[in-house]
């Protein structure tokens, strides 16, 4: 990679993956420049297949559950082209190493819900879940405490869910006693401007 294609990427990526700084940005472009050369894969001038990919974060972060490795990179992959460019690669990591809250929240929901509806279902938390759980030897049927977690984390979810829900209820009403106390007021003190000026009126009439 030239120096200036360099420069032009780092000034670009700096802005996009906003939780990099500029020297972070350019050590995370040679990293990945280094990486596509050296695999002499066929999309080596264009980024990561998914194998690429794949053995990446095996070695940098451990991961070995296939399904969770292959959701991960279609988080990356946001273009759906199956290679991840230089920039999907930047602000990707800058998302999964130092996302906030929500983005991560996002992130992780992108990554569960496998047919991309919009949902996460009793059978795609099931699917992400069974093949993270270390399985006993003695266990008879193992996919039965996976289907119990997935129970729990729903029960969960469903009381967040209605705790939110109260929660924006007594929201509503407490607006809505706001309003109504707002309401009155202004009518009150209508009346009172009213008569306030009940007396310059006479005079004007006089």
């Amino acid at each position: 990679m030239s120096a200036k294609r360099l420069q032009q990427l780092v000034e670009a990526l700096s802005r996009s993956a906003r939780h990099f700084n500029k020297s972070e940005v350019e050590c995370l472009i040679k990293l990945f420049d280094t990486l596509v050369t050296a695999s002499g894969d066929r999309f080596g001038a264009v980024g990561f297949d998914r194998n690429m990919f794949r053995d990446t974060l095996h070695r940098a972060f451990g991961m070995t559950d296939d399904m969770v490795m292959d959701r991960v990179f279609r988080t990356f992959d946001r273009d759906n082209d199956s290679c991840i460019s230089v920039e999907e690669w930047v602000e990707g990591l800058s998302v999964f190493l130092r996302g906030t809250l929500e983005e991560r929240i996002k992130y992780c929901f992108e990554v569960y819900d496998l047919n991309g509806d919009g949902y996460i279902s009793r059978e795609e938390m099931f699917q992400m879940l069974k093949n993270s759980l270390l399985k006993q030897p003695s266990e008879e049927d193992p996919d039965e405490g996976i289907k119990d977690l997935v129970d729990i984390a729903l029960k969960k979810m469903v009381f967040v869910a209605d705790m939110f829900m109260a929660c924006a209820e007594e929201s509503k009403r407490t607006m809505i006693m706001m309003a109504s106390f707002l309401l009155r007021t202004s009518k009150k003190l209508s009346e009172m401007i009213i008569f306030s000026w009940k007396p310059l009126d006479h005079v004007c009439q006089t």
